[in-house]
């Protein structure tokens, strides 16, 4: 099975976990298990050497019970409707889990962006909103920023849509500039939530957290905030960080912002000075308190799970862990913040931006971070507390209030 299809055969198994504690009929849950839309878009693309070239959209709207549907956009140049669909399912139960008004969606454009130009990006960017438009909106589904998309590409996302409506709709897209609509703490809001969720979670298990050794997989935008805010907020030490080519490590820790300049200036994290290089294998089983993969799904397999034994396994990345990973996870005592729980201060904050592009208000970024504070914290505890109290795993409990809450407001629509 491919890895596409192994998130998506995931998701499905943690709905299915559930679904005899809620009372779920076989039909409920097969209705739960299927997105509510697809839309497949080709998109023609005139490249700056005169020449065009085709390139393949998705955009999956899984279930929008609670309200609009809500997702980002990827761009990568092996995204899969498969993947597309699974994290639009994740994106459902991110959503109702933190108590948004939001269903879940997602999109990806298959392409290498590092292999174009700035005009040839926005070129595809625009395209893709004229090929999805008929289908998105502020009242019908609202896209945002995710893998290899960033500010600047919302902007023009944005635009498109606004010069398609007549009129301009800030509120279509997220993650935009703040001097276009954006909200202020958006851009490390999926690592500062993550964090509010860390500390909640080594409160519960009496560590401390100033000079925790931390291990981050990934630094990108949530990987490279993570550990910044790690070592900057609590005082942890940041031993080991990668990227897609490697990974560093030092036993003393060294400084994220240093680290984030040297890939800057060579290309990546590696050859770091006072740093080991190691393998990204080799950094998800280092002996540290706190692991944050914060990169690709399927990193924690059965295969090396038995050696990944941090005390707090705080999933930033989407669907980083596997299944039958985290069986043996949990019975080798490893706390795991599971991805739908941690990860969701990107769609939180992204959410606020949407209640400030309508209500016309900027809210000062002292606001925001106390907003998402109280939102992280609340989740975190009902979670918590729901898995102590019937003796389940995090995953399990973060699955079922969430579940619950989208199949309550099917039920009340009369849907099922």
């Amino acid at each position: 099975m491919s890895s596409d299809y192994k998130l998506l055969d995931d998701v499905k198994q943690h709905l299915c976990t559930c679904s005899t504690g809620l009372k779920l009929t076989p039909d409920m849950e097969a209705f739960l298990e299927m997105p509510m839309r697809e839309l497949y878009v080709s998109l023609p693309i005139h490249m700056d050497d005169g020449s065009i070239k085709v390139f393949k959209g998705f955009r999956v709207q899984y279930n929008e019970a609670l309200g609009p549907t809500k997702g980002g956009i990827r761009f990568h140049p092996e995204e899969t409707m498969e993947t597309i669909r699974a994290l639009a399912a994740l994106m459902t139960w991110k959503c109702a889990l933190h108590k948004l008004p939001l269903g879940g969606a997602k999109g990806g454009i298959v392409c290498s962006p590092k292999e174009l130009s700035h005009r040839e990006i926005e070129r595809l960017s625009r395209a893709y909103i004229r090929g999805i438009y008929q289908i998105i909106g502020p009242d019908r589904d609202i896209p945002a920023p995710d893998m290899y998309t960033n500010p600047q590409i919302m902007a023009w996302m944005m635009d498109e849509y606004s010069k398609l409506a007549g009129k301009n709709v800030f509120g279509a897209i997220t993650g935009k500039p703040t001097s276009l609509g954006g909200s202020a703490g958006r851009f490390d809001a999926t690592a500062k939530g993550g964090l509010y969720a860390i500390r909640e979670a080594a409160k519960e298990h009496g560590m401390d957290l100033k000079d925790s050794k931390v291990a981050v997989q990934g630094f990108g935008n949530v990987g490279y905030h993570a550990a910044y805010l790690a070592k900057k907020l609590f005082g942890c030490r940041v031993v080991a960080v990668s990227d897609s080519k490697g990974a560093i490590y030092s036993e003393s820790g060294f400084d994220p912002e240093d680290v984030s300049g040297h890939k800057h200036s060579t290309g990546s994290v590696l050859d770091y000075p006072g740093a080991e290089n190691i393998t990204n294998k080799e950094l998800l089983e280092l002996e540290v308190d706190i692991l944050i993969p914060a990169a690709l799904e399927n990193v924690i397999t059965e295969e090396n799970a038995e050696r990944v034994r941090p005390k707090i396994l705080a999933e930033m990345a989407n669907g980083p862990t596997t299944r039958e990973a985290e069986e043996i996870l949990r019975s080798n005592g490893v706390h795991i913040i599971p991805d739908i729980l941690c990860n969701g201060g990107g769609v939180i904050v992204s959410y606020f931006e949407m209640v400030q592009n309508e209500s016309g208000i900027q809210w000062e970024e002292e606001e925001i971070e106390k907003r998402l504070e109280k939102k992280m914290k609340e989740a975190y505890h009902s979670v918590h507390d729901f898995a102590a109290k019937n003796n389940t795993g995090m995953r399990q409990a973060a699955y079922t209030l969430a579940v619950g809450r989208v199949v309550e407001a099917m039920q009340l629509r009369g849907w099922i």
